[in-house]
């Protein structure tokens, strides 16, 4: 009689924390399981843009875009042509992560499904806040640039006021990046997406939504902060009888190593009962809204785990020679390292010969690659 009740009371236990489990995996991914709208960074424009009437008001082109929400859909709708600026930013954005990643264990490699960066999405680590920011940094500047170039109908050149340090005699003006429009329109963008589904107050998926706001937030000001005065002369012979000034964005590969510092020391938070982001630890400092933020300690990247995202080092090009995070020690995680040898014979010392040929050698190099373990 006993072990039946020992044996009903285990069953009832494991069927307790088997909807405890479905319940927290429900709330984990619920959120985004529309996909995101990283996938805009994947559409082809180039391909839709032989297509007749394709931002006119008949066209459903915003409804074949995946991962957008409702309300990014609205925005879309209303402003068509801005969404190729959009996807070139996007894209743009994926492509500066890959570089500043590429010797890192987490490389910033995109998936095939509407996640782009695969399960790492569903995880609020340091990974996430900087592809946020480079996402949101990669459509302002770049439809910031696209309103300087004329391509977008509510938008031309920037209208910014007059610095008050430039020099009297010289000319404000040109047609700058409209870097106020960029921002104002990726904030309504992007940041709708956080702010349309409502969510339990100090929850888990607030959280994450004011995480996600605040790094977006952060990528449109590293844009700003980056923007720069820019001047040129003109006159006859170099004499610069008139020089005339506007304002101009950095590149976003200036801005993307400025991100990924911000990303180096990024802060971990966590949400409050009162729906506010606090510190973790009070011993930090607290962050600015140019400084990116976390919630959750990101996953080993150093082992192959499919249901976190993490590829795994091992296969990867290393520098032996390196004590940095793209040395074999570090990158391999402590596995060691293949090294293979290659011959490669290629033309040397060619010189050219009157009339009218050149005479190369052929040198045989002899190169070594370093893959982890």
């Amino acid at each position: 009689m006993a072990s039946s009740s020992v044996f009903r009371f285990l069953i009832l236990l494991a069927a307790l924390v088997w909807i405890v489990a479905t319940e927290d995996g429900r709330r984990r991914r619920e959120p985004w399981t529309n996909g995101s709208w990283f996938t805009m960074g994947l559409v082809e424009f180039e391909k839709w843009s032989n297509q007749t009437e394709l931002f006119s008001d008949k066209s459903r082109m915003c409804s074949r875009i995946r991962g957008l929400t409702p309300g990014q859909r609205r925005v879309c709708r209303r402003h068509k042509d801005h969404m190729p600026a959009v996807a070139v930013g996007v894209k743009n954005g994926i492509t500066e992560c890959q570089h500043q990643f590429r010797d890192r264990r987490w490389n910033c490699t995109v998936t095939t499904d509407d996640t782009v960066f695969g399960p790492l999405t569903f995880i609020a680590s340091r990974e996430t806040a900087f592809t946020h920011a480079i996402t949101a940094a990669g459509v302002s500047l770049s439809v910031s640039r696209a309103c300087r170039d004329g391509r977008l109908a509510s938008c031309g050149c920037s209208r910014a006021a007059r610095p008050r340090n430039l020099h009297n005699e010289w000319v404000w003006g040109g047609c700058g990046d409209n870097l106020e429009y960029g921002y104002k329109f990726t904030e309504g963008f992007v940041d709708i997406r956080e702010r349309e589904r409502k969510v339990k107050r100090g929850s888990r998926e607030q959280g994450r939504q004011l995480m996600n706001r605040h790094n977006n937030e952060a990528g449109r000001r590293a844009v700003i902060k980056k923007s720069r005065v820019t001047c040129k002369c003109h006159g006859v012979s170099g004499s610069c009888s008139l020089i005339t000034c506007w304002q101009q964005l950095a590149s976003l590969r200036e801005i993307g190593d400025y991100l990924r510092d911000k990303y180096d020391g990024a802060t971990e938070v966590k949400v409050s009962r009162r729906g506010k982001l606090r510190l973790s630890n009070p011993h930090y400092s607290l962050p600015t809204a140019q400084d990116l933020v976390y919630l959750e300690d990101s996953p080993n990247y150093c082992v192959k785990n499919s249901s976190l995202g993490s590829l795994g080092t091992t296969g990867r090009v290393c520098n032996r020679t390196s004590a940095g995070i793209d040395g074999c020690a570090l990158l391999c995680c402590g596995r060691g390292y293949n090294t293979k040898r290659t011959t490669v014979r290629e033309r040397c010392g060619c010189k050219f010969h009157w009339c009218c040929h050149v005479r190369c050698n052929t040198c045989v190099k002899t190169t070594e690659i370093y893959t982890c373990k």
